[in-house]
Order: C-alpha cells, then sequence, then structure tokens
C-alpha cells in the first residue's frame, strides 16, 4: 500500500445451494452433465410457464441467516433484474432486490493472530445465469445453460476488509460455515463458491470511500489476494498520478496476474428491478424459524470450543482441524475407531497429511485416504510395527496407490523387528564390534549411545523398534 492511501475492501459471495432440482423448476443441479441437457422449458423461459419456488432453498438460506445471527424477513420478495446476456435465457433473472430474506449478521475473522467482526449487508436468494464458454472453438463463444436456474445465495458484506489477507480470511470463513451447514459443496473448482471483489482507496484517515472497481467470478482463494492486491497497486498508481478511477467491472487474468476493464460499472437502476408477477412473497413463520433452530448442525464456533474442551488440544492445532467440516470428521472417525490419542492423530493430520495435500495442491475436502486407513496406519506406528518414519514412507505409497497400510507394509517388507531374543543379538553383535565405544561411553562419553543406536539400524536395514532398541542398549550398557 502507497503511502497516504487506505483500501476498502466489500465481497459478495456466490454461493450454489446443495439441492437437488432447481430453485424455480424440477431440473436436476447435478455438475458434469452433457452441456444443455439439464434445462427446461422453465429454466429457458419459454412462453407460458411459471416458476415455483423450491422450499429447500429458502431453508437453506434460512439456516446461514440463522448461523451469522442475521434478520430474517418474516415476508421477502423476489424481483425480476433485467439485463441481456447470450446466458441469461429470459432476457431476466429472478433474484431479491428491497426485502431479502437475511438481513445483517457477521462473521469473525483471524489474521496474524488478530481477530475481526465482519459484518454482512444482506444475503438473498436468486438463480444462476448459464455459462457462456469462450475456449471451445476458435472464433466463436458457446452457451452452457445446464447451470441457469440453480439456486444460490448472494452473500454481501460491508465494506469492512482492508486488505487483501482479511478478504480470504472472510471468504474462507464463509466458506467453512457453509460446509458445516451443508448448504453447499463449496467447491471453487467447479463454480459452486466464488465471489466478487469491491475494491477502491480512499485518502488516508478520511472518512469518504473512493471510487470502486468490481473485480468478477474470482473463483479461487488465491486468485481473491492476487487480484485484490493488483487492484490496489493499479488504483494508487491512478491516484499517484492524479488520474482518476472509474467505477467499472474489471475481470482478473491470473496466467497475467492483473486486472482488465470488463464494462462500466451497474448500478441498481440500471437493472430495472420490480417485483416478480408470477412470484407470491415468501412468508416465514416463527414455528418454521424454530424448527429449522433446533435442527442446525454444529457450527465451526461451537466445534472449536468441544475440541478445545473434550480433547485438551491447544488453539493453533483447533484452528486447522476445525478450518474444514471434512477435516474434522476425518480427525473424529480416527479416535473412535481407534485407542489413539488425539495430540498423536492431531500432529500426524497437520504435519503430514495435510502436508501432502499442500504439495499436490488438493483440499482437506478432496483428500482420498479413507479416516479408517489413516488410523490404521496409526495404530501400526503406535504398535511398534513400522517406525515414524516408515510410517512417513507408508503414507506416501498409501497417497499415491490407495492401498491400505497393512497391504503396503507386506509388500514393502517394512515390518519392525520387535522380537526381543532378536534384537539382543542385534545390541549384542554391535557392542562386540565396538568394544572401544562401549569403554568411552562407560567412561562418561553417553553422546556415543545415538551412535549405537544408529549402527544397530544400520545393522537391521532399519526395521528393529527403536523403542525396544534402545531399552535393551540401555540395560547392556549398565554392565
Amino acid at each position: 500500500m502507497s503511502k497516504g492511501f487506505e483500501s476498502t475492501i466489500g465481497l459478495e459471495v456466490h454461493v450454489q445451494l446443495n439441492t437437488r432440482s432447481k430453485i424455480f423448476s424440477p431440473a436436476s443441479t447435478k455438475f458434469g452433465a452433457e452441456p444443455n441437457t439439464q434445462a427446461c422449458a422453465i429454466d429457458l423461459g419459454l412462453p407460458g410457464v411459471l416458476p415455483v419456488l423450491n422450499g429447500e432453498a429458502v431453508k437453506m438460506a434460512i439456516m446461514f441467516g440463522l448461523a451469522v445471527n442475521a434478520k430474517i424477513e418474516n415476508n421477502s420478495i423476489f424481483a425480476r433484474k433485467n439485463y441481456f446476456y447470450p446466458d441469461l435465457p429470459k432476457g431476466y433473472q429472478i433474484s431479491q432486490y428491497e426485502i431479502p430474506i437475511v438481513s445483517g449478521g457477521s462473521i469473525e475473522i483471524e489474521t496474524e493472530n488478530v481477530k475481526k467482526r465482519i459484518n454482512i449487508t444482506r444475503a438473498h436468494l436468486e438463480e444462476d445465469a448459464g455459462k457462456s464458454i469462450h475456449d471451445l472453438f476458435p472464433n466463436e463463444s458457446a452457451i452452457d445453460l445446464n447451470r441457469a436456474g440453480t439456486p444460490l445465495i448472494e452473500i454481501v458484506s460491508e465494506p469492512d476488509m482492508v486488505d487483501a489477507k482479511e478478504a480470504v480470511s472472510y471468504l474462507k470463513s464463509i466458506h467453512s460455515l457453509v460446509r458445516y451447514l451443508e448448504i453447499s459443496d463449496g467447491n471453487m473448482q467447479e463454480g459452486s463458491f466464488r465471489c466478487d471483489a469491491n475494491v477502491s482507496l480512499k485518502q488516508k484517515g478520511s472518512s469518504e470511500l473512493g471510487t470502486r472497481a468490481e473485480i468478477k467470478n474470482l473463483n479461487s482463494f488465491k486468485f481473491v489476494e492476487q487480484a485484490i492486491n493488483y487492484e490496489i497497486r493499479r488504483q494508487s498508481k491512478l491516484l499517484l498520478n492524479n488520474e482518476k478511477v472509474i467505477q467499472e467491472t474489471r475481470l482478473y487474468d491470473p496466467q497475467k496476474n492483473e486486472t482488465r476493464s470488463m464494462r462500466s460499472k451497474e448500478e441498481a437502476n440500471d437493472y430495472r428491478y420490480f417485483p416478480d408477477p408470477d412470484l407470491l412473497p415468501v412468508e416465514i413463520t416463527e414455528a418454521t424459524l424454530s424448527k429449522i433452530r433446533e435442527n442446525m448442525p454444529e457450527l465451526p464456533n461451537e466445534r472449536k470450543k468441544r475440541f478445545a474442551e473434550q480433547y485438551k488440544l491447544n488453539e493453533y492445532d483447533i484452528g486447522i482441524l476445525t478450518s474444514d467440516k471434512s477435516l474434522s470428521v476425518f480427525f473424529e472417525t480416527i479416535l473412535k475407531t481407534n485407542d489413539i490419542e488425539p495430540k498423536f492423530a492431531a500432529n500426524w493430520i497437520i504435519t503430514e497429511l495435510l502436508a501432502l495435500a499442500n504439495k499436490h495442491a488438493i483440499l482437506a475436502q478432496d483428500i482420498r485416504i479413507t479416516a479408517e486407513d489413516f488410523a490404521d496406519l496409526l495404530v501400526s506406528i503406535k504398535n511398534s510395527t513400522i517406525s515414524s518414519t516408515q510410517g512417513k514412507l507408508v503414507l506416501e505409497k498409501m497417497w499415491e496407490t490407495g492401498n491400505n497400510p497393512s497391504a503396503i507394509i507386506k509388500s514393502e517388507g517394512l515390518s519392525q523387528i520387535s522380537d526381543k531374543d532378536e534384537l539382543n543379538k542385534l545390541v549384542d553383535n554391535v557392542l562386540k564390534n565396538h568394544y572401544k565405544s562401549v569403554e568411552e561411553y562407560r567412561n562418561g562419553k553417553e553422546k556415543l549411545f545415538g551412535f549405537f543406536v544408529g549402527e544397530i539400524m544400520k545393522e537391521s536395514k532399519g526395521k528393529a523398534s527403536p523403542q525396544i532398541v534402545s531399552k535393551i542398549l540401555k540395560d547392556k550398557l549398565k554392565k
């Protein structure tokens, strides 16, 4: 950030909801179907069709609102947002404008051990548009309308974030929350979780916000951070040169790591919003709210608190394990199926399993190793069937092959030698071959203990149990 300016950032997060059918039609929302095979007459806006609201989408929006302590409107209405674009077959999008289903609320973020509350303006229901594809044909664009009509909630934050790190932390918190609520799979690669970032600069200390640019359709945490940082640099350079920042919509190009102008930024009146005449107001009763409230799942902050009380883990471990619902479930599945210490399991998940996931650019939710197989690996290490070093090798093989640890240990011949008679012989041979070092050890050179252990491990080709070897060695060196 250049001296004299402060950045102001707000995010509009688009979350596809986990309903089986679309928000106003019975068409499937399943991802990956052949293009234009899941768009029915209602999605296409053919003459004479009428939309019917999906009640499950309403329930999911309410769940989000309750989770962020927002106000749930007893009566909300749908409006038509009018604009013309090839992937919008009706010529308008059904959304909510004046009275959204969720108003207000907030979510807590943490950056560099500093906690901050980010306020939410609103969260409204709407239908997704289709998808324009520009790289399928050399001189033409293609339109896939399978996505048209998929239910979304758009979560609009207040401009409370001051840098890219806060924006990413907020986005990750929202991502974690919708996955805990199980209202969205949060798959960013498939487009079910994406955001627009509004970025502006103002004079340091000023209460008057600067002119904002909106960066559209960011679909990874990395791209959000890079796009915001680039936009801050771009606007800063303009202002330092006494040039104006234009209010506009921009796209982020990850290949060039830059944003580029797309179109001038529309205002609400450009969309000519008006209430949709085909849809009745959505009435939410207190009875409905109470029922949804009673069936709410455990939320991230509640799970953090429980992990601290139940498993006595430190704040760092808890933060990582609860950052993704699938990871916390993975952790607890290990503890339920085997007599494994929580700290031991946490260490292996955080330092070894997640390191492998990061190396292969895999999200926690997409890790293919099962909790049951991972638990078997930890049991093998705990029971000294294999050493910790061997355990890391087995884990890599599990990742590469998908095989269970027992099969890998057997095929690779990695089982540790735990037979005390066999280990006694190994220790005796090493001590006999290094009798001078034995005398030096007994005369006070205790650092040689590690040397003896290393020689024994070498003799056993790494298969001797280090714990049993150390005990036998200590006993023999006392004599």
